[in-house]
């Protein structure tokens, strides 16, 4: 009887170390802290100790379990936060796990399904062509951030699938639900495609959103009016192509960005290139150009005008400590002509002590960033 029952023990065991090595939850996050010089604050500088100067500090958790067949089921759960204060770190909404919430499937052959609050196609197919999607941070987007490539807002309410690699193409795309009848009233859906080959690396995307953070529907694709000016229909669109031979990784990327609305019409265009080279394995260097021009029947701080372009240039420099730490240098600076005003601070263009009070800023800010 003992022998049968140790045999019992010994077999339930195994079956439950096997179940518990084809699940797995992994905690993860980035702490990023320095120090930011601000011109142009109110008629002054600023200086102050900020959190997410590169990235938004962050953690999450990560999991998947093997369901057999090459089926799994996955999961992620991220919070953006301030390291500075301990509050929450993301201004458009202020959740638990503003960032990302989604659970769905995947499968080697057919791709990947979830649901949740997710990022739409601009940021995982043009994001990795942008200084700021990649080593060069927040305050190197756009201005106003006006085409998402800095994931200001991400969607809730989406259902998006994620093709597998063919030969080194992928697509993609998302809907976000509006949760009220009629469907419209705050929804938005995007789609993107890339192509990899060797170093060259190609892609394209596109966001709409119907009016985006509308006031009776908070609980829409979109938590918040990122631009504040009230648009109903919002179109980002853009392409870009970047290279990597050896240390070395170049791209340019277009996007547009359209806001229409009853009293709103602006079009933005962005054109950007960049370049990364790391000098040795420990200290990489970075440089970034973006030209953007609006027009349109209102400019947000202007009180209206017609036309306004920017200059904007970037320089980086990041060492690294450790495979996880690593310290950074970061200026960027931008000029604005026309009816334009300057804001570095890439959360919309209204309602930030860090916008400029004249047609010009600039920004140096040196930190360190943990990655666990």
């Amino acid at each position: 009887m003992k022998k049968s029952l140790a045999i019992a023990a010994a077999v339930a065991a195994t079956f439950a170390s096997a179940s518990y090595a084809q699940s797995s939850v992994t905690l993860y996050g980035i702490v990023d802290a320095g120090f930011t010089y601000t011109t142009n604050v109110n008629d002054g500088a600023k200086y102050a100790l900020g959190s997410g100067n590169l990235q938004q500090s962050r953690w999450g958790l990560r999991g998947a379990e093997d369901l057999g067949g090459g089926l799994k089921t996955i999961f992620t759960l991220e919070s953006g936060f301030n390291i500075a204060n301990g509050r929450m770190g993301n201004s458009v909404n202020n959740g638990m796990f503003n960032r990302q919430a989604f659970v769905g499937l995947t499968q080697d052959q057919y791709g990947t399904l979830t649901l949740g609050r997710q990022y739409d196609s601009v940021v995982d197919y043009l994001g990795p062509l942008m200084a700021v999607g990649t080593w060069g941070g927040t305050y190197m987007a756009h201005v106003g951030d006006n085409d998402n490539g800095n994931a200001t807002f991400s969607l809730s309410n989406a259902i998006k699938y994620t093709s597998p690699n063919f030969m080194g193409f992928q697509f993609g795309g998302a809907y976000a639900f509006s949760n009220q009848s009629g469907f419209a009233n705050n929804r938005a859906y995007s789609a993107g495609a890339n192509y990899a080959n060797g170093g060259l690396r190609v892609a394209a995307a596109y966001l709409q959103a119907n009016n985006a953070g509308a006031l009776n529907n908070p609980n829409g694709a979109i938590n918040g009016d990122q631009f504040g000016v009230g648009a109903q229909r919002t179109r980002v669109w853009g392409g870009g192509v970047s290279y990597t031979y050896g240390p070395a990784v170049g791209g340019v990327v277009f996007t547009q960005s359209r806001l229409n609305g009853d009293n709103v019409s602006i079009r933005y265009n962005n054109i950007e290139a960049n370049v990364h080279y790391n000098l040795t394995p420990a200290l990489g260097i970075g440089a970034m150009y973006a030209y953007t021009n609006a027009n349109g029947s209102v400019l947000s701080n202007t009180g209206g005008g017609q036309t306004a372009h920017w200059n904007q240039f970037g320089l980086q420099a990041d060492y690294s400590l450790s495979k996880r730490t690593d310290v950074y240098l970061e200026g960027v600076g931008v000029w604005g002509a026309g009816q334009a005003a300057v804001g570095i601070t890439q959360v919309g263009f209204q309602g930030s002590d860090n916008y400029s009070s004249s047609k010009n800023q600039g920004i140096v800010t040196t930190g360190i960033r943990h990655r666990f």
